[in-house]
């Protein structure tokens, strides 16, 4: 849904950039800002015939995260990926001058389809729901399967150390996130350096692997089409990079995870997780890693536990990075607010996980 500007955009100036470097766009434009984006700025441009396009804006100002806004590195993916299989909306231009609208901003396609931000798909039968859900899972593994070298993608990360190389970035983005001042600092996440601990243990990490990642992949990015249980689009592509595919199969299967975790009692204080785990036509874990590694061609069950759990500690920490933003100005009250509880669920559900890993070892472990 899109709604009015929350800042002024020089329509003129934007027409005059569209007019010599977009000229299917016909002028004039409408531009109207969607709700529900955090991130970069989101904009719905319609033209004079009624066609419809997107503009993403680089924010602007001293940010609090700099690697959840690498706004050329989407823009750079988007383009590589379009000739694939891989479903992604088509790039028109990226304006890297600042003197346009204060701050560089890309042109895509519009993808008119469905989006659902809870991964219970209200309103779907269940037939459509499992339906989606694998066309979700075989989308991801199709993207994990593109050839990195033949895509001209051999730069775009390292393929060794993934997840050292995260548990160092998201030291650094915690503690900038933290010292962030509202009326009063952000604060860290609960228990985070027991958690980071266990997680920089080579002992218990998974096998290193590399391939193309998406690095935020859950139902809520994805675009489906209008009628039919089909992806049609991914979107926000800045967090992509060379890694490990674990850290998008445990960020899709989050929600399955946290319906396992929970206990009793705290499902009741959780509710739409609680009513997750009872929709019909949702499928099974099981299910998912099966049509997962019937593409990708190799097995994830054994090392999932690990991922889930790191993708739990680093849902936490991304929880904590709206407050922060919203104390720098970046996001919505109302967002760094539940964002703020969620941080501390998610710290308490990976704490969970990390027990359970090291219960299920062999030798015996200090208690956490």
């Amino acid at each position: 849904m899109a709604s009015l500007l929350r800042h002024s955009i020089d329509i003129k100036a934007l027409e005059d950039y569209i007019c010599e470097h977009v000229p299917r766009i016909q002028i004039p434009i409408a531009v109207s800002q969607f709700e529900c984006e955090q991130a970069n700025g989101t904009y719905l441009i319609k033209d004079r015939i009624g066609a419809k396009y997107v503009m993403r804006e680089k924010p602007t100002g001293q940010l609090v995260s700099q690697s959840a806004h690498n706004f050329e590195r989407e823009y750079r993916v988007l383009r590589i990926l379009h000739a694939s299989s891989v479903p992604v909306p088509k790039i028109y231009c990226l304006c890297e001058e600042t003197s346009v609208l204060g701050a560089p901003f890309y042109i895509r396609e519009f993808l008119d389809g469905r989006i659902f931000e809870e991964p219970s798909f209200p309103g779907a039968t269940p037939w459509e729901r499992h339906r989606m859900w694998k066309e979700a899972v075989v989308t991801l593994a199709k993207l994990h399967s593109v050839d990195i070298d033949d895509a001209g993608l051999a730069t775009y990360g390292r393929r060794t150390g993934f997840y050292q190389r995260q548990l160092r970035a998201w030291e650094d983005s915690r503690k900038a996130q933290r010292a962030v001042l509202d009326v009063e600092p952000v604060g860290p996440v609960p228990a985070v350096d027991v958690m980071a601990d266990f997680f920089s243990l080579e002992r218990y990490q998974p096998k290193d692997r590399a391939c193309l990642i998406h690095g935020d992949y859950k139902i809520a990015n994805l675009v489906f089409h209008k009628t039919e249980p089909r992806v049609i689009g991914i979107l926000d592509w800045e967090m992509s990079t060379i890694g490990h595919p674990l850290a998008d199969l445990a960020t899709l299967l989050q929600p399955f995870t946290i319906v396992t975790t929970l206990s009793a009692a705290a499902k009741e204080l959780l509710m739409p997780f609680q009513l997750m785990s009872e929709v019909p036509g949702l499928p099974t874990v099981a299910e998912c890693l099966f049509w997962y590694r019937t593409v990708a061609g190799w097995n994830p069950t054994s090392e999932l536990t690990w991922a889930s759990a790191y993708s739990l500690f680093r849902t936490s920490i991304v929880h904590q990075r709206i407050p922060a933003a919203y104390a720098a100005l970046q996001a919505s009250r109302s967002t760094a607010i539940e964002s703020a509880r969620d941080m501390s669920t998610c710290a308490w559900l990976t704490l969970t996980l990390i027990r359970r890993i090291l219960e299920a070892d062999a030798e015996p472990r200090a208690r956490i």
